[in-house]
């Protein structure tokens, strides 16, 4: 799913499981569509368990905390597994490219 946050010219895209947490987003911003997150969950329990959590944050971002179900004001569009992979294959390589 993805919705659109004007008040940031940010899109927000989710992959959620069956119990509607969110265990990848990305954040999209501006008019080029820059990437200013691409965050896994399993990725970040992955690196809270070591020394390398600051890092993941500061490259890759966090996952919302509440299930899409405790959201409020938010209208998502949704989309095909498909859509979301190539969303997130094209922000993460950006994402990783880029100098830590």
């Amino acid at each position: 799913m993805r919705c659109y946050w004007d008040e940031e010219d940010t899109w927000f895209y989710f992959e959620v499981d069956a119990e509607g947490w969110v265990i990848r987003q990305i954040e999209l911003e501006g008019p080029e569509l820059t990437p200013i997150a691409a965050a896994s969950l399993a990725e970040w329990q992955q690196a809270s368990g070591t020394d390398r959590l600051d890092e993941f944050v500061n490259r890759f971002g966090i996952t919302a905390e509440l299930s899409v179900s405790e959201w409020e004001g938010h209208d998502p569009e949704q989309m095909t597994s498909d859509e979301f992979k190539q969303v997130w294959d094209a922000a993460r390589r950006q994402m990783a490219a880029r100098p830590s």
